[in-house]
């Protein structure tokens, strides 16, 4: 039965003894019942930060009048319902609900489809639950849960360990310390500091090395990351995408605010009614403004993300869509991504180069015992050749990790107490000090030190990955530690290989065609890095080494990695100073990683790439994750993420064209004519109409030269582009004006006139502004055409209609319908020449 009173989060926990702190919590080492687990879901809610909760439905439809002028128009149009025409503040009401409407649908559908990609990636976690541990996800883990952590996995609460296992956690995110913290099973006294509460681990960060089973204490925002969050209200840091638009925004507004009071100060000293003359402004202001532009934004990028999941490119955070195709340089180790990923091993081999039964035999030892960090490497050890061990050989065990480069089992085999040391060469032979050669016999290390290093480089210039294994007795032992790893024998080679992908060398030729170009950043020797670059057709690349990384001042490595694409023998945390260079010398930088070692990089890199496979902590630092491990699928990707660009960059164009200059040129003829060009009603339906064809843009064609590059967010460009096919807008809207005074119709028929020119070329010049090319050579989107047709039809159709004498319109004689269309069809034409002409003398 559920619990009835939901335990609060045992304070200060890291000082209780466990059976108490069981007793606080309302649980055992059997776990939680289900039933009691969904109770404390309910009570604490899920298991993530308040600033990660999804939008509900409520506040998606209510962000649709967040906009102040909105918020000024239906306050205008209630006051207007109290004072002046009911009908027409009904109309104007139900234009304004009916945007609303269109743009919580379309967003409601970005939000629902972006949910479900991301549940395709979702951090699981080994939870007990009925007394069996099962993989959850981490947002439905509650205090009083028992979790298993092992290497490569997010902490995903704040807990106290239960046992643990050379368990060494990153905190960097909360106690800024590079170094891993070892935690171990302990009781601490009630005022230590949180970086020295060893018997704890901590939501946000993750297992460095070692496996460990802990109790769950404080979840979400209860729990030291969540607090930390709250207090600094932690936001992802600006794209150059997200800068882009806001910088649009501001310009068009300050332009907007300019012509909105100047417009209502004009029209009130011509004695024109006032409250017609303010309703006239803030309609105006509403289709100046780009008030589609977070909607249609939100579309694209959704859309880009489902189109890109079908590609089996996961996008985690939408934002990044847009530095993806921006991405003109490209990271990645080669394992796995360059290469098959199917490590084998190739050989076991003595000291004299000769394949030695005892080296498979003691490689096996120390693979088929390990828990602490599952890796390739083991995996292929363990299929090479199995032997018959003990199942309770094993006596103790220090996990690999980053620093030592090795992994050490002590173990019973034989009558024998042993520890067996396997790992990268140097580190192996800098805790030997004798080797042992085939018939059994030591001597010292010192003399045939160079004759291994031979070996080693003859090996790893033929492909290889070549690691080193040693021994020593340990006899009566049941435990060891780090300091035990000295004074040991060497005993052979192990050669691994991992093939290069049939096509991958073709797959480099297209990233470089579509203006990408791949850096390999590996951790392997320059030799193997030189042999498999060669097989990728990377021929003769410039090499820089760890070891050359290290002794490099800043201003130096921006200006070597520019010439550099083959990074050999680099460390973990040199990964992060190869970034960063990339992006100080300009360049908008991906890093593809799977690994714990990678958890840096992807943070620093523009753009995060990891697979569905990667360690839990780089599958959550990575924006994008891909379900196959392969560039091909990177590459369509890349054309994804610029088709949502470059579609995005479409409406921009379409708002700073026919739009932006039919409300500019309707403030000006305010000015002169002696009533209003339009009513409030009939812009904001203007507004309505032209809104449809722009939100299928996300379905678009895009011209090839858009995809063939990088492209990047150009706000001077956007202005030239604003100011040309605004004005050549702004013309025609005159002549227009002109026309219709020279045939001196009525009001209504003025306005009818005025309203169907300035639709219609606003939703034909879309074919016009979408393509750089000739408004013929690239076929439009078929919801485009579609929406852009039926929008033609419909005002076209609208004077004749019995809503007509509602809205103010009247039918148009056949003369001004002739003299309207002529004009439109001079107003396409002449942009289409502008076109050509601006694009010759500005470049995209």
């Amino acid at each position: 039965m559920p619990s009835k009173v939901i335990p609060k989060p045992a304070e200060p926990f890291w000082h209780n003894p466990i059976s108490e702190l069981f007793q606080q919590m309302q649980t055992d080492e059997r776990g939680l019942r289900q039933q009691e687990a969904t109770s404390r879901l309910k009570h604490y809610g899920d298991n993530r930060l308040q600033n990660h909760k999804p939008p509900s439905t409520v506040s998606l439809f209510f962000g649709q009048f967040k906009s102040s002028i909105i918020l000024i128009l239906l306050f205008a149009t209630g006051l207007s319902f109290y004072l002046h025409d009911k009908l027409d503040a009904l109309i104007i009401l139900s234009i304004i609900l009916m945007s609303a409407l269109l743009g919580f649908w379309q967003e409601k559908g970005a939000a629902d489809a972006v949910g479900k990609l991301l549940a395709m990636v979702q951090i699981k976690v080994s939870v007990l639950r009925d007394g069996t541990f099962q993989e959850l996800p981490a947002e439905q883990i509650v205090p009083g849960d028992i979790v298993q952590l092992r290497a490569g996995d997010v902490i995903p609460a704040d807990c106290r360990l239960l046992s643990s296992d050379n368990l060494f956690v990153d905190e960097a995110i909360l106690t800024g310390e590079s170094y891993p913290a070892e935690k171990y099973v302990t009781d601490l006294p009630i005022n230590t500091g949180l970086s020295q509460r060893q018997n704890c681990v901590w939501m946000g960060s993750h297992v460095q090395s070692g496996s460990a089973t802990a109790l769950a204490v404080a979840t979400g925002s209860g729990s030291e990351f969540g607090k930390l969050s709250e207090r600094i209200k932690l936001k992802a840091p600006e794209t150059e995408f997200e800068h882009g638009v806001r910088r649009f925004g501001y310009l068009l507004m300050e332009v907007t605010l300019i012509l909105v009071i100047m417009i209502l100060a004009v029209n009130v000293y011509l004695d024109k009614p006032i409250m017609d003359s303010f309703l006239f402004a803030l309609a105006l202001a509403v289709g100046l403004t780009p008030q589609l532009l977070p909607a249609v934004i939100s579309i694209n990028l959704a859309h880009g993300a489902k189109r890109m999941a079908e590609q089996k490119v996961i996008v985690k955070q939408l934002a990044a869509i847009e530095n993806f195709g921006s991405m003109n340089v490209l990271c990645s180790d080669k394992t796995g991504t360059l290469t098959e990923g199917t490590v084998q091993l190739k050989d076991t081999l003595d000291i004299s180069g000769q394949t030695s039964d005892k080296v498979a035999r003691y490689a096996y030892l120390n693979s088929a015992y390990e828990t602490g960090f599952n890796n390739p490497i083991d995996q292929a050890i363990r299929q090479f050749k199995t032997f018959a061990v003990a199942e309770n050989g094993k006596l103790d065990e220090i996990p690999y990790d980053f620093h030592r480069k090795r992994l050490s089992m002590l173990v019973q085999d034989q009558g024998e107490t042993l520890m067996i040391c396997k790992g990268a060469l140097n580190n192996i032979l800098e805790i030997c000090d004798t080797v042992e050669n085939a018939n059994g016999e030591l001597q010292a290390i010192d003399g045939v030190y160079d004759a291994i290093q031979q070996r080693y480089r003859e090996y790893s210039s033929q492909g290889f990955r070549t690691l080193g294994i040693a021994y020593k007795p340990m006899p009566g032992k049941t435990k060891f530690a780090k300091d035990d790893e000295t004074g040991l024998r060497f005993l052979g080679f192990l050669t691994f290989f991992d093939p290069p992908k049939a096509d991958c060398g073709e797959t480099i030729a297209l990233l470089r065609e579509q203006g990408v170009t791949l850096k390999i950043i590996t951790g392997d020797n320059r030799l193997v890095a030189e042999t498999v670059a060669a097989q990728l057709g990377l021929t003769t690349p410039a090499i820089l080494t760890g070891i050359d990384l290290a002794g490099m001042s800043e201003t130096a490595l921006i200006h070597r990695v520019t010439q550099v694409n083959l990074f050999a023998e680099i460390e973990p945390n040199q990964k992060e100073r190869i970034i960063v260079a990339l992006k100080k010398a300009g360049f908008v930088v991906g890093y593809m990683g799977d690994g714990i070692n990678d958890v840096s990089a992807l943070h620093a890199a523009d753009v995060g790439i990891s697979v569905d496979s990667a360690a839990d902590v780089a599958k959550q630092t990575a924006q994008i994750v891909l379900l196959e491990k392969n560039l091909r699928v990177l590459l369509a990707g890349i054309r994804e993420g610029r088709t949502t660009f470059a579609n995005t960059l479409k409406y921009v164009f379409m708002a700073t064209s026919a739009n932006f200059g039919n409300m500019f040129s309707m403030a000006g003829a305010s000015l002169f004519l002696p009533f209003l060009p339009l009513l409030p009603k009939q812009i904001l339906l203007t507004n309505l109409l032209t809104d449809f064809p722009e939100m299928t843009i996300a379905s678009d064609n895009v011209d090839p030269e858009m995809l063939g590059k990088p492209h990047r967010w150009d706000i001077g460009f956007i202005r030239k582009f604003m100011i040309t096919f605004g004005i050549i807008s702004s013309v025609f809207d005159y002549l227009t004006f002109g026309v219709l005074l020279w045939l001196q119709v009525p009001v209504e028929q003025f306005r009818t006139g005025w309203f169907c020119e300035s639709v219609i070329s606003a939703a034909l010049i879309v074919f016009v502004v979408r393509s750089q090319n000739s408004l013929f050579s690239n076929r439009p989107g078929k919801y485009l055409m579609i929406t852009t047709a039926t929008i033609v039809a419909l005002t076209s159709a609208l004077p004749y209609t019995p809503l007509a004498p509602f809205i103010g319109f009247q039918p148009l004689p056949a003369a001004i319908i002739g003299w309207l269309s002529l004009i439109v069809l001079l107003y396409i034409l002449t942009a289409e020449l502008a076109k050509r002409i601006f694009y010759r003398h500005v470049n995209l």
